[in-house]
């Protein structure tokens, strides 16, 4: 249930606090380290969702790779480094068994529409786009789509130029909405607190879905295609290089475009383009 998912800032504030907690104790001492927690349990009591930008600042130096952020064993990214941490100390058993492939995630936007319908330019961008696709010469595993009109229509004009036998499933996940405050704010772009609150649970819940390592038995590298929204695409990117989440509005997305992650089997996560239109002439090319 994706309602019971908390946001990306409070599935990785236990981690977060420790490192600051560590980083106030070496530098200042104990009482210092003291007066933070303070702080910040009275922010969080306030209904604050994160802390400040000084105390950002604090635990993001030196900033560090979290490679067991999607760790199996506990379902919560920021928990799998206490585990690794525990594990390098004996007091838990090891790791599960890696897979020695990549997982590969094509995340294709919907093209331009009207009404929640695609336009004729649209569907010359997505059929532009499903062509793209069949040139990359890979073997796609499967395709998710959001359930909304005009991301389903865009999976259908790919699929016509992709093999048969593709596994296709819609996802209410994947929907758009609004993932989570933007920093810095937008003057255009105000949903009410609440919006952020639901939607941002349901698309943090398709991130955990969706981004992971590949299992154990997994016996080649795989490719997968999610056909979605440019406010899902931009928060999944952020959360999977561990970039601020609310930077996610700082970059925009073509209709069509084509943004490729990729998931090492180390937990290293490289992001190939992001919004690569490329395949569509400019005069054909939208984002708004």
């Amino acid at each position: 249930n994706f309602q019971s998912i908390p946001s990306a800032n409070q599935a990785q504030f236990p981690v977060q606090m420790a490192s600051v907690l560590r980083k106030c104790a070496a530098l200042f001492g104990t009482a210092a380290a003291f007066g933070v927690y303070r702080y910040c349990q009275r922010r969080l009591e306030d209904g604050h969702s994160h802390l400040s930008d000084g105390l950002r600042l604090l635990w993001d130096w030196p900033a560090r790779w979290n490679s067991n952020w999607d760790d199996v064993g506990t379902g919560l990214g920021g928990i799998g480094g206490i585990l690794s941490l525990l594990r390098q100390r004996g007091l838990v058993g090891a790791a599960a068994e890696q897979s020695r492939f990549s997982r590969h995630l094509l995340l294709v936007r919907h093209a331009q529409y009207e009404q929640e319908c695609l336009t004729a330019l649209g569907r010359e961008q997505a059929s532009l786009t499903g062509q793209r696709l069949r040139e990359l010469n890979v073997r796609f595993r499967a395709l998710r789509y959001s359930t909304m009109t005009r991301a389903r229509e865009t999976a259908e004009a790919i699929l016509r130029h992709l093999p048969q036998g593709l596994d296709v499933e819609p996802c209410r996940l994947l929907e758009e909405g609004a993932p989570v405050p933007p920093e810095p704010p937008a003057a255009n772009y105000q949903p009410p607190p609440e919006t952020f609150t639901q939607d941002g649970r349901r698309i943090e819940s398709a991130f955990r879905r969706f981004f992971h390592r590949a299992a154990p038995d997994q016996q080649s590298d795989s490719y997968e295609l999610l056909v979605c929204h440019a406010n899902v695409i931009r928060y999944f990117v952020c959360r999977a290089l561990q970039l601020p989440p609310e930077a996610w509005l700082r970059f925009s997305l073509d209709h069509a475009s084509i943004t490729w992650v990729t998931i090492r089997p180390s937990g290293r996560v490289a992001v190939r383009y992001v919004g690569n239109s490329g395949h569509i002439p400019a005069d054909k090319c939208t984002y708004l």
